[in-house]
């Protein structure tokens, strides 16, 4: 779906799109052009109803070692011009990615700093390496968090230890987050691939339609008063019920057979 020297690139295989950052000689951290060709390749395949999955991972050593600094370092003058053509395009993808019907896996390994704690909690499952370092970083270098990680992670941890992880900035391993909730499955290095494609698979089968009522549910949950998720969930339920993947999923449960969802 897109050139492979490109700073972040497209791979399909069915169902499942992978986009891959592909800056790995810096750890893939994030300069201005990786932004905008993210930005490009998650406008692409924003409305490709074809797309069941969205696989978000990083090449190299790394998912991503937060923003390159040499971005700002070349002209800190004007830092803060650098910092909005960095993070508006992220920040549109991040938008992107929670408006999608397609579920979005985080494949993540090696350094996982600033930024890409940020992106990869922006995936709605995360599946780490288990050689996989985090650290939010953004206080060392006398900032806040960006990319949606101060709205990501306190709902993920609460408020005192989203806290603690970002004020302190100190560096934790995938196991402890998997038991923070920040990953739902940490792997073998070697197997991180075929996990990630395999859980990709999975969802990919599943019904689509429903997968983004679900997210737009869980998302705007927390914003909401318990009168009005009841009645967004049964606005969500009657959408639900009006697709085909629910006829096939009631048939199929009446009938004690698989079902094949269309994502329709």
């Amino acid at each position: 779906m897109s050139e492979k020297n490109a700073a972040v690139f497209a791979l399909r295989t069915g169902a499942i799109v992978e986009i891959v950052l592909n800056r790995p000689q810096v750890l893939n951290a994030a300069n201005v052009q990786l932004a905008t060709d993210f930005l490009s390749v998650c406008q692409r395949i924003a409305g490709d109803p074809g797309v069941r999955c969205v696989v978000l991972r990083g090449e190299g050593k790394a998912f991503m070692a937060g923003g390159d600094l040499a971005e700002f370092t070349a002209d800190l003058d004007h830092a803060a011009e650098v910092a909005d053509a960095l993070i508006k395009p992220l920040n549109e993808a991040v938008t992107i990615f929670s408006q999608m019907s397609a579920p979005v896996i985080g494949s993540v390994h090696g350094a996982v700093a600033g930024a890409g704690v940020s992106l990869a909690l922006a995936c709605d499952l995360v599946i780490a390496a288990d050689n996989t370092k985090f650290n939010m970083a953004y206080s060392k270098i006398g900032a806040n968090p960006d990319v949606s990680g101060s709205w990501s992670l306190p709902r993920a941890v609460g408020l005192h230890k989203a806290m603690e992880i970002t004020l302190l900035s100190e560096t934790f391993d995938a196991q402890a987050a998997q038991r923070l909730g920040l990953v739902c499955r940490v792997v073998a290095n070697g197997e991180l691939a075929q996990e990630t494609m395999s859980l990709a698979d999975r969802l990919a089968n599943g019904p689509t339609r429903s997968f983004g009522v679900v997210k737009t549910l869980i998302r705007n949950s927390f914003d909401r008063s318990l009168s009005s998720q009841l009645e967004a969930e049964r606005l969500g339920f009657r959408e639900c019920a009006a697709t085909n993947d629910f006829k096939e999923g009631v048939v199929a449960f009446q009938h004690r057979r698989t079902p094949l969802f269309t994502g329709s």
